[in-house]
């Protein structure tokens, strides 16, 4: 079992950067292939980034590539997800997401994923 909980969700200026932390509980998060998702007011809930167990291998959505970046500290049970150049359209409720342990590809579907933390808003003003 693994529990997440994200922070570091704010306002912030078109043009501006945040950097989103998930906390995770459990053995098991060392071995997890970590996610991030969001989802916009009456959108489905969409993929933006995901990190295997040693931060080798990342995935991004085409829409934040070269502007997100994921990593995380497995010493922490910490996953980051820093956002630069940020425009009005990523204003969303942030989610992380834990694989399985079984788990090693860095899926991009939310079925992919088995835990989830409580989200975190993220609003980007004009």
């Amino acid at each position: 079992q693994v529990q997440l909980v994200e922070s570091g969700g704010g306002l912030v200026q078109a043009g501006g950067s945040l950097r989103l932390s998930c906390a995770a509980s459990g053995r098991t998060f060392s071995r997890s292939v970590m996610g991030w998702f969001r989802q916009a007011p009456g959108k489905e809930r969409e993929f933006v980034a995901a990190i295997n167990w040693s931060g080798g291998s990342t995935k991004y959505a085409d829409s934040v590539l070269g502007r997100f970046t994921i990593s995380r500290d497995n010493a922490k049970n910490t996953v980051y997800l820093q956002m630069n150049s940020l425009k009005t359209e990523d204003t969303a409720v942030y989610y992380c997401a834990a694989r399985r342990a079984t788990s090693v590809v860095p899926g991009t579907s939310i079925y992919d994923y088995a835990y989830w933390g409580q989200g975190t808003q993220v609003t980007v003003s004009s």
